[in-house]
């Protein structure tokens, strides 16, 4: 609709110039926007006012010319009023709003998508946790960041695949099979020093007891890098499951799981090591190789190879972000915790100096989760290894109420998890308001068939004329918008606030009015109306990765 708006105006202004109302035909650019105050009508343009210097006239003169165009007989357009120095406000027809259930049932499931990404290659790799231990309630954020985003993009017509990247190559690697080899000596009678910076949960020594199980005291005769190796492999395999296990119960699935380890096995490290060399962007320094990232924007040089001879982890980053152009992606994006803000110069200069366009590098930032439980803080400490896990919150409150609340805000922002408000089954917990809606509009739908013989059908529209039922018709008329808006700034949080916003719409409207009433067709129209609703509800949970139920 603010398309439709939008093209009329340019129809007034053109209109306008060719009958001299206007002295020239230079429309710059304008925005159309829905007022916050009803007052001020359904939609409003700055156009007089962006105008003005090219035309060379008071802004109000300008406003005064359109507004005579858009007054004329057959526009949606009922009433425009001037306001200010030359605000344009345009009062709609209420018929304008009608489309707004044709356009839903014709659409289905499709309702919003666009055609906005052409096909665009884009990789989101999200999550990416190391397989040093469990996922957090942290990488729980990031998950349903990145699956809603991409979920998002996929709507708006790009081609999106989903990527993990497991770290399986480095020293937290060693040093987690440090902490298993560490625990089964304990286990085997050994005393041991167990250093601080060693892995400390329980899981650790969960997994010592199962080494211990199936191999007795068998590793003390090895040499103890081959048997710190072997348990780095094995606990970084199980803990790798558990993630696996623990994103699938969560509604996150990958299209690939990437080996940083395969980077090395087939020589890429070295191989992005070389051509970087041949570009003249690495040098010597005190025995260390180090890339010029400082002349590509980076606050200064990086380290590639250690004067050990050890490659960094910026190293295999760089490759796998060149792996990732060479796999024919246009676009990365890449979900990260708030911490490695500091993190994007340097890939941003890594994918600079191998001949990408930085442009097609994209970082969204996670922070943190507080988890709260009746409003007092959870306590958590991951050194001691005591931290609440993705799985205690699924198994507590559920994967929808957790991706629901985990999207409730924008990403930027810190976001308090009250677990208790999450198990609510009221309007307070944001995830049964919205799901609450999809299953009350199931339930009138099932009886109206069952007690009237009554199903959706192609009812005239035209006693739809109450505020709330237009202001239902308006909101269904947003979603394509917020979609396109939402795939634009990556914001997955635009759409579980447009669904807060039509569930709040569907609730005043279904305090006040009877869907089923005395009068058949306007039952008819009213059942058309609600089925769209349940129609755009269920579409957009779906985009945040969230089920919309029958019944609750």
């Amino acid at each position: 609709m603010k398309q439709t708006i939008k093209t009329l105006i340019e129809q007034a202004a053109r209109a306008a110039f060719e009958k001299g109302a206007l002295p020239s035909d230079a429309f710059p650019p304008f925005t159309v926007e829905e007022p916050k105050v009803e007052s001020q009508g359904d939609f409003a343009t700055n156009i007089a006012m962006v105008m003005a210097k090219a035309q060379k006239m008071a802004p109000r003169k300008i406003a005064e010319a359109l507004v005579a165009e858009m007054a004329l007989a057959g526009s949606i357009v009922d009433k425009v009023e001037i306001a200010g120095p030359g605000f344009i406000n345009l009062f709609l027809d209420k018929g304008a709003w009608l489309d707004a259930v044709t356009r839903v049932e014709d659409k289905g499931d499709t309702y919003g998508a666009s055609t906005l990404g052409e096909g665009k290659k884009v990789m989101v790799e999200f999550v990416s946790a190391n397989p040093t231990g469990p996922l957090h309630v942290g990488h729980g954020r990031g998950a349903a960041v990145g699956d809603s985003t991409a979920r998002i993009l996929s709507f708006a017509g790009f081609d999106v695949d989903k990527e993990y990247y497991i770290n399986d190559s480095g020293r937290q690697i060693r040093t987690l099979g440090l902490s298993l080899f560490l625990r089964y000596k304990e286990l085997c009678g050994t005393p041991v020093d167990f250093p601080e910076d060693c892995y400390q949960g329980a899981y650790i020594i969960d997994m010592a007891q199962g080494v211990k199980a199936d191999k007795g005291d068998s590793l003390l005769e090895m040499p103890e890098d081959e048997a710190v190796l072997l348990c780095a492999r094995h606990a970084a395999s199980l803990i790798l499951e558990g993630i696996k296990t623990d994103l699938e119960a969560f509604g996150v699935p990958f299209d690939c799981w990437f080996s940083e380890q395969s980077l090395y096995d087939n020589g890429l490290v070295p191989e992005t090591i070389e051509t970087l060399k041949a570009k003249g962007t690495l040098y010597e320094n005190d025995g260390a190789l180090w890339f010029k990232t400082s002349e590509y924007g980076d606050e200064k040089d990086r380290v590639v190879v250690r004067s050990n001879g050890q490659t960094t982890y910026f190293a295999s980053d760089i490759a796998y972000h060149m792996n990732k152009f060479d796999r024919g992606y246009q676009r990365l994006i890449d979900v990260w915790g708030a911490d490695h803000h500091g993190y994007i110069p340097r890939i941003n200069a890594s994918i600079t100096a191998t001949g990408h366009n930085k442009d097609d590098f994209d970082v969204i930032l996670v922070q943190l989760v507080n988890l709260l439980r009746g409003g007092e803080p959870v306590a958590m400490s991951t050194r001691s290894g005591e931290f609440v896990t993705l799985k205690d919150v699924v198994d507590e409150v559920g994967a929808d109420a957790a991706r629901f609340i985990f999207l409730s805000r924008h990403y930027d922002s810190p976001l308090d998890f009250d677990l208790e408000l999450a198990k609510k089954k009221t309007n307070d917990n944001p995830v049964f308001y919205v799901q609450y809606v999809h299953a009350r509009i199931s339930s009138i739908l099932e009886k109206a068939k069952a007690e009237r013989g009554l199903t959706v059908s192609a009812a005239p529209m035209e006693s739809l004329t109450q505020p709330e039922e237009i202001a239902l018709m308006k909101a269904m008329l947003r979603f394509p918008e917020v979609v396109e808006t939402a795939a634009k700034l990556m914001e997955p949080h635009r759409i579980s606030y447009y669904l807060m916003d039509l569930a709040s719409a569907f609730h005043s409207y279904y305090n006040k009015h009877k869907v089923l009433t005395d009068d058949a067709v306007l039952s008819a129209a009213r059942l058309r109306l609600v089925a769209s609703v349940r129609q755009v509800i269920k579409t957009g949970l779906a985009l945040l990765g969230v089920s919309a139920p029958e019944k609750m």
